[in-house]
């Protein structure tokens, strides 16, 4: 069963994003928001044994999100690391009964043929919702790292349930908490030269 946290269904949580959770949904009416919704940039939508989460991010969101996608992707370069972004790559399972569409997510390595990713990167602004976490792991996701109050939890599936980690199984040489402290630099451009000075060995400031 999803944990339906503290949340009274149909109302709004209180985020910088815009949140609906709602609970007692069938399956059906979730492929039907995919479906109304189709390819266009719209609200994130996640699904979870009859709780729907629709999720409009914030501008801030959006920022750290594409900050943090920008400098894995530094990172990678810099380490002649193979992979491939796949961004809110809407990943779900009718038996597992979940869905779900990562701030940012990634193929690590040259088979890229792979049905889900390796790497699911979520943003969050407060608690609540439903278990995002439960989502990934149903679906097979072997690491999540997920963003609060700028730093960078790290999770692991191992032996059908995550461990939270310091470091990451794909790239296990990145040290996230300096990839984090550029996260508040103005401008992605500033961040990402200032990311890869300091993996070269200029610095981090």
């Amino acid at each position: 069963m999803a944990t339906q946290a503290s949340i009274p269904a149909g109302e709004h949580v209180p985020t910088a994003d815009q949140r609906l959770v709602s609970y007692g949904v069938p399956w059906s009416h979730y492929e039907v928001q995919l479906a109304l919704r189709g390819d266009a940039s719209g609200p994130r939508i996640s699904y979870l044994e009859g709780a729907l989460e629709i999720m409009s991010p914030s501008k801030d969101h959006e920022r750290i999100k594409s900050h943090i996608g920008l400098l894995v992707a530094v990172y990678a370069l810099e380490r002649d690391i193979a992979f491939s972004p796949y961004g809110s790559w809407t990943l779900k399972s009718v038996p597992k009964q979940s869905g779900v569409e990562p701030d940012e997510c990634y193929i690590v390595g040259t088979d890229q043929s792979k049905e889900v990713p390796d790497l699911a990167i979520e943003v969050v602004w407060t608690s609540g919702g439903i278990d995002k976490l439960e989502i990934y792991r149903r679906l097979g996701i072997g690491e999540v790292w997920f963003w609060k109050e700028g730093r960078i939890e790290i999770h692991l599936l191992r032996q059908d349930h995550y461990e939270q980690t310091n470091s990451s199984a794909l790239f296990p040489d990145l040290d996230i908490a300096l990839l984090c402290s550029f996260l508040d630099r103005p401008t992605a451009s500033e961040a990402m030269k200032a990311f890869r000075d300091a993996l070269r060995g200029g610095g981090s400031s």
